[in-house]
């Protein structure tokens, strides 16, 4: 048996006919003629050596050879278009797609745009706010910013900045509850986004670092961090605020964080991209603004006093 592919004018054939499963339908496609495109099918065939179409009346069907060959067909088409979105995109210098998840997006990367579309006027943005993790060629994705362990295999990697967890609260709050002891009087905030960390970085490992064994169930839960960010904002309750997400809230005033223990989490959040793609003038701008606005705010992490949550997990 013959190793030697046919035409690929003969496989896009192939491929619009059997995810139609009509001719005429596939023809339409293409542009061309039934007459042409079924010209192109009896050429496989007899590339192949067997048929890979039942010819019905009005319809047709694949054989065993078609259906053996149609899911690799249209998965090597799939490959080919992200190969060639992801070759125009070397040459495109002005576009930037940028995924992150909705948190982030809404509470850090949001407040902040304006400040680099002034510096960088020829980039034109474009977000995609998702906890889905996504593919940097299938996906036409050029950078992603991700809260886990990783790992980040294959792709050009930098850690952003130490994250930490601490009670944050409207300044009207804190009045009401001036020590760690008061807390347990408090309504406390549940974020729920982060119930995936292990060791776990939630209220009772919080409460555990500060010497009190306490263990909170009663409080309004959040799946979204930046929700339950919103309630502590809205005067709600206390939140176990996440560094990134709360950060501007803190340096701006509109909450406080009037205990300085917070719990290192030990998960980053990461600049990602395709390793390679790292030096293209709009990825290597918007990664080198990222790490210059961390900084305008490390003087709030400097303040904390960041203890492992791994040494106070229950035995």
């Amino acid at each position: 048996m013959a190793d030697r592919l046919p035409p690929l004018t003969a496989l896009r054939a192939f491929d619009a006919a059997a995810r139609h499963m009509s001719f005429a339908k596939a023809a339409e496609e293409l542009f061309v003629t039934p007459a042409a495109l079924s010209f192109q099918i009896k050429s496989l065939e007899e590339h192949l050596g067997t048929q890979v179409f039942r010819r019905l009346n009005r319809a047709v069907e694949l054989t065993e050879a078609g259906k053996a060959l149609a899911p690799g067909v249209a998965d090597g088409f799939h490959m080919l278009a992200a190969a060639w979105r992801a070759a125009e995109r070397t040459m495109d210098n002005q576009t930037l797609t940028v995924t992150s998840g909705p948190a982030f997006t809404a509470k850090w990367l949001a407040p902040r745009l304006y400040d680099f579309a002034q510096a960088h006027p020829e980039v034109e943005l474009r977000f995609s706010a998702s906890l889905k993790m996504m593919d940097f060629g299938r996906d036409a994705i050029d950078v992603a910013i991700r809260f886990g362990y990783g790992p980040d295999t294959g792709l050009y990697s930098v850690r952003l900045a130490q994250e930490w967890v601490c009670p944050a609260m409207t300044p009207a709050l804190a009045k009401r509850f001036p020590t760690p002891q008061s807390l347990i009087e408090a309504p406390l905030i549940f974020d729920d986004s982060i119930s995936f960390l292990k060791p776990q970085s939630d209220w009772e490992t919080w409460f555990r670092a500060m010497g009190i064994d306490f263990v909170p169930t009663q409080g309004p839960r959040f799946s979204q961090a930046d929700h339950a960010i919103d309630a502590a904002l809205a005067g709600v309750g206390v939140v176990l605020g996440r560094r990134a997400l709360v950060v501007k809230e803190l340096d701006e005033g509109r909450l406080v964080t009037p205990f300085k223990t917070a719990l290192d989490t030990g998960v980053w959040f990461r600049f990602l991209c395709a390793d390679g793609a790292q030096d293209r003038p709009q990825i290597a701008a918007f990664r080198d603004w990222i790490i210059a606005e961390i900084a305008k705010t490390e003087h709030i992490t400097r303040a904390m006093t960041c203890v492992p949550s791994a040494d106070f997990q229950r035995p």
